[in-house]
């Protein structure tokens, strides 16, 4: 059932302050010049989202954010309309795309790393772009991918942290049969093992939970640890995809020296690290923020079977029910799968 109160509102998410939020009746966006409007299949709930919802987000505190806010990040759709400039053959065609919408115009823009631009938007996240917790979602049209018809919703609303782990396997720098070490059974972390395996590289999995870590052996990944039990190995490189603040110093110790560590996973409070050790260890440290320059690739993996991330879904829910997801509230029977999706139009 549609959810659209009428021709001109719709239900969007919105939180409203810490611990506070509603489902509200929004105007529905109209697509401006190089913009379409995308009817929203399914939308993933991210880390992110939470911290905006407790109030811990530092785009709060930076005054790159502001309450209230429309948030949703992660998301797959169809093409609805399309604004002046548009080529109309996008109408109808299955999409996801960039969280990052850069100005377009400035050095960075034009060197590639528009999801680093200085004025850029963020859809769900930064400077008012509202988010796709929504039946709709405006979007340039410059930051949209296609979805072949071998990716579904579920898939498609999984490219996004599908594109993150993807760079960050991308900046380990790892051959097939190497070694690589992830930090963190969340579903980025799930991710980044799960598509390094298919790289051919041998993929180990460091975690805390016993739950957490029994799901992705359920997913094929096969060696997992905890602190107390990780074998002596040289890893040639180690992904950071945790929240633990002690984590970045502990990769650095971890690693072969002369290798890489990739940090994805942010911490809730600044992480000690010594940058003697890696000068001492000749380590590279690697950061990745957002999926961007990761997304196509990530699309062509799911779409060839390489990887199939529809597992990581727990549980898909309505907008209504999404303020008790982020408040932590969780099913018995969902299980240990990470990601919880919403269906905007239940």
């Amino acid at each position: 059932m549609d959810n659209a109160t009428s021709a001109g509102s719709m239900r969007a998410f919105v939180v409203t302050g810490p611990g506070t939020a509603e489902v509200r009746e929004v105007p529905v966006p109209v697509a401006g010049p190089g913009e379409v409007v995308v009817d929203v299949e399914r939308a993933g709930v991210c880390g992110t989202d939470t911290e905006f919802f407790t109030g811990e987000m530092s785009y709060l505190h930076t005054g790159q954010a502001a309450y209230p806010l429309r948030i949703g990040h992660e998301w797959a759709g169809v093409v609805s309309s399309a604004g002046p400039g548009v080529d109309p053959a996008w109408l109808g065609r299955r999409v996801t795309g960039d969280t990052m919408l850069g100005c377009g115009h400035c050095p960075r823009c034009a060197g590639g790393r528009q999801h680093l631009c200085a004025d850029r938007y963020e859809i769900g996240i930064r400077r008012g772009w509202p988010g796709a917790l929504a039946t709709q979602l405006p979007v340039p049209v410059r930051a949209l991918h296609p979805l072949p018809s071998t990716v579904d919703s579920v898939a498609g609303a999984l490219v996004e942290p599908g594109g993150n782990a993807l760079r960050a396997v991308r900046g380990a720098a790892l051959s097939p049969g190497e070694r690589l070490l992830v930090a963190g059974p969340g579903t980025i972390g799930v991710l980044c093992a799960l598509l390094a395996e298919a790289d051919g590289i041998e993929t180990h999995l460091l975690g805390v939970s016993a739950e957490s870590l029994a799901f992705a052996r359920s997913l094929g990944v096969t060696a997992t640890w905890t602190a107390e039990t990780l074998p002596p190995l040289p890893f040639d490189a180690v992904i950071d995809a945790s929240g633990a603040p002690s984590l970045p110093a502990r990769a650095v110790e971890l690693v072969e020296p002369g290798r890489r560590v990739v940090f994805i996973g942010i911490a809730g409070e600044p992480s000690p690290l010594d940058s003697r050790e890696l000068v001492f260890r000749d380590v590279t440290a690697v950061g990745v923020l957002s999926a961007s320059g990761g997304l196509a690739g990530t699309i062509d993996r799911y779409a060839a079977g390489a990887v199939d991330p529809r597992p990581l879904v727990a549980a898909t829910v309505g907008l209504d029910e999404v303020a008790a997801v982020l408040a932590g509230e969780r099913r018995p029977a969902w299980g240990a799968a990470p990601k919880i999706h919403v269906d905007p139009r239940r």
